[in-house]
């Protein structure tokens, strides 16, 4: 579900104030102010019923974890997952042969193969299936993009960079589609 990261963390955080003499109640209280940080699932903008987020994806794992939470809360709405793959694990290809499992709940998944990325994405591409699409040029998957959209749809936009701004020009674009 949405917020699980945040759960075990909190829950891990009131063990350690137990344990470190801080009455549970007190660390529950403290919790309770907690404002979600940013980058994670970060709302960037809602246009014509369709919700942009950001989320710092940077691993499969979290990866999963996020789609799996946003579908948890959107249900059978279109989610349309577009990621840059940017940490350096991921620059080196290491979680090549698990991240297309990760990208499985979303029903279209755009894919940036930024020129400094040591290793092709079309073989995750390939094992995702035929919702998934690979794009060389940022422009070509901010239009794709922008263009896919429905009202209804989630864009989760997923990369531990600023990913060149995109979250905002989706945004934009979005507007001035349906201005």
């Amino acid at each position: 579900c949405t917020g699980r990261h945040n759960m075990f963390n909190g829950v891990a955080a009131i063990a350690a104030c137990q344990h470190a003499g801080v009455d549970a109640r007190a660390a529950i209280a403290y919790l309770a102010q907690f404002k979600n940080v940013k980058r994670r699932m970060e709302v960037k903008g809602v246009v014509n019923d369709i919700t942009v987020y950001d989320d710092f994806a940077h691993h499969p794992t979290a990866i999963a974890t996020t789609i799996q939470g946003l579908r948890g809360r959107v249900k059978d709405k279109r989610i349309i997952a577009v990621l840059e793959p940017r940490s350096n694990t991921m620059k080196m290809g290491i979680h090549a042969e698990t991240l297309p499992k990760s990208l499985q709940q979303a029903d279209t998944v755009y894919l940036y193969q930024p020129d400094n990325l040591g290793w092709d994405l079309s073989a995750v591409a390939s094992a995702i299936g035929p919702q998934a699409i690979v794009f060389n040029d940022f422009d070509a998957l901010l239009q794709a993009t922008v263009d896919k959209a429905e009202q209804g749809d989630h864009i989760l936009i997923m990369s531990n960079g600023g990913f060149g701004g995109i979250h905002d020009q989706v945004v934009s674009g979005l507007k001035q589609r349906y201005a």
